[in-house]
C-alpha cells in the first residue's frame, strides 16, 4: 500500500499567518488566518475543505474545535498528537485519506500566540512522574542530556552546536519573514546564557506566534490549480520512547527508521535530496537528524556542519527559512518545515531560494526526540 501512496496526492496551497508577534490574536484566530491564506493560493473556499488534519497545545479535542471555528462540517477528522511532528504526520494520514475517498481537499493546519501569551519556552505536555523528582528544565534538559552525550561519545564541540545557529540566522538574514534576522556569530552563541549545560541561550529555538496550513488533494486533481503542485513522494513514521531516561541510545533517535521508511515509500535516496528542513528545537536536533537520516554517519554530525557546510553557499542546504532557532517557532514547529520545503520546490523562495530544487526532506520531531517523522516532496520531475 505505501507504495501505492507514491505520489497520489499533492500540495495545492499553503499559507502562513502571524509570524512573530500577533497582538490581541487567540490561536484559532492565527490559525483561521493561515487557512483562508492557503485557500487563497488553492484558488479554494472554505466550503471545499471536506478532510481537517491538526493539532494543538490549547485544545483537548483540536479537529473539533477548529472546524466549528471555521464553520465547516468535514467528513474526515484527524487530530492525532505526536507532538509538533504532528503536522508533518498529518501529510500521510490525509494521502490516505484523499486515496481511500475519505476526503478530496485536506486541510493540515495549527495555530498558536505562544510568544504574545506568555513568551517562554515551555511545554503544556504533562509532567514525566518519574523525572519530575530530579527538577530537569522541561523540554531543554533532556535535549541537553542527548547534547552532553553526543559530545561524551563523539567529540562533539559546542563550537560546532554553534555552527548551526550560525547558519540558521544567515538562511534568516535572506528571508524578510523570520523574526530575527541580525547578526550572529559562533562566539555569540558560546557566549550566550547558558540554560542547561551545554545548551546556552542561542542554542534553544525562538519562542514566537504563527499558524501555518496546507491544502492537499489528489494527484489527478493537483494540475487544475493556480500553483504547482508538489507531491507527497514517501512518509515514515517512528516512535522509541515517551520520556528521554527511556531513550534507548541518547545519541541515535528513530528518525533512523522514519527515514528509511519514507526513502522506501519515495524511491529516492539521500543523494537525490536537494533541500533538507529539519525540526531545529535546539542545535543537537540538526546534527542527530543529519546523522540519523544517512547524509553523515554516526558521530560525524558535529563536523559535517561546520564551515558553513549547511548555511547559504553550502553543499547541502538546511532549514531555509532559518529554522526553529532564527525564523519562528510557536511551540509546534512541524508545520512550518513543510511549508518552507513546498515554497522552495514551487520556486517562490526569492534570496534564500536553491538552485531548482526537485526533491525536499522534511524531518518532524515531537516530545523529546521521540516521536520521528519524515516526508519526502518532489516536482513532477521526479515521478
Amino acid at each position: 500500500m505505501s507504495h501505492e501512496l507514491r505520489g497520489s496526492s499533492a500540495v495545492v496551497g499553503v499559507g502562513l499567518a502571524g509570524c512573530g508577534e500577533a497582538h490581541g490574536r487567540m490561536p484559532l484566530d492565527i490559525l483561521a488566518e493561515a487557512t483562508h491564506n492557503a485557500l487563497d493560493d488553492a484558488g479554494l473556499k472554505l466550503s471545499d475543505v471536506d478532510g481537517i488534519f491538526t493539532g494543538s497545545s490549547y485544545h483537548f479535542m483540536p479537529a473539533l474545535s477548529t472546524a466549528e471555528y471555521l464553520g465547516i462540517k468535514p467528513r474526515f477528522s484527524d487530530s492525532s498528537m505526536v507532538g509538533g511532528s504532528s503536522f508533518v504526520a498529518h501529510t500521510l494520514n490525509a494521502a490516505m485519506a484523499i486515496k481511500t475517498g475519505q476526503c478530496d481537499v485536506a486541510l493540515i493546519c495549527y495555530g498558536s500566540n505562544q510568544r504574545t501569551a506568555g513568551g517562554k519556552l515551555a511545554t503544556m505536555s504533562e509532567q514525566q512522574i518519574y523525572e519530575a523528582p530530579y527538577k530537569p528544565r522541561y523540554p531543554i534538559s533532556s535535549y541537553a542530556l542527548a547534547a552532553a552525550r553526543h559530545m561524551h561519545q563523539y567529540g562533539t564541540t559546542r563550537e560546532q552546536m554553534a555552527d548551526v545557529a550560525v547558519a540558521a540566522r544567515q538562511w534568516a538574514q535572506l528571508n524578510p519573514a523570520a523574526f530575527a534576522r541580525d547578526e550572529l556569530t559562533r562566539d555569540d552563541v558560546l557566549n550566550s546564557r547558558m540554560i542547561s549545560d551545554p545548551l546556552s541561550l542561542l542554542d534553544c529555538c525562538l519562542v514566537t506566534d504563527g499558524g501555518g496550513a496546507v491544502i492537499m488533494v489528489s494527484s489527478e486533481r493537483a494540475k487544475d490549480f493556480p500553483n504547482k503542485p508538489v507531491y507527497v513522494l514517501g512518509t515514515g513514521t517512528a516512535h522509541w520512547h515517551r520520556q528521554i531516561t527511556q531513550m534507548p541510545d541518547l545519541t541515535t533517535t528513530a528518525a533512523v527508521d522514519a527515514g528509511k521508511r519514507a526513502f522506501a515509500m519515495a524511491s529516492l535516496t539521500k543523494d537525490d535530496v536537494d533541500v533538507v528542513e529539519l525540526y531545529d528545537a535546539f542545535t543537537i536536533n540538526t546534527i542527530l537528524f543529519l546523522e540519523d537520516l544517512g547524509f553523515c554517519a554516526k558521530g560525524e554530525g558535529g563536523a559535517f556542519v561546520e564551515n558553513g557546510n549547511i548555511a547559504p553557499g553550502g553543499s547541502l542546504p538546511v532549514n531555509t527559512n532559518g529554522g526553529g532557532l532564527s525564523c519562528v517557532h510557536p511551540g509546534m514547529y512541524g508545520i512550518f518545515i513543510l511549508i518552507e520545503a513546498i515554497q522552495q520546490l514551487r520556486g517562490g523562495c526569492g534570496a534564500r531560494q536553491v538552485d531548482n530544487p526537485e526533491v525536499a526532506l522534511v524531518n518532524g520531531n515531537g516530545g523529546v526526540l521521540s516521536s520521528q517523522v519524515t516526508t519526502i516532496l518532489g516536482t513532477e520531475a521526479v515521478l
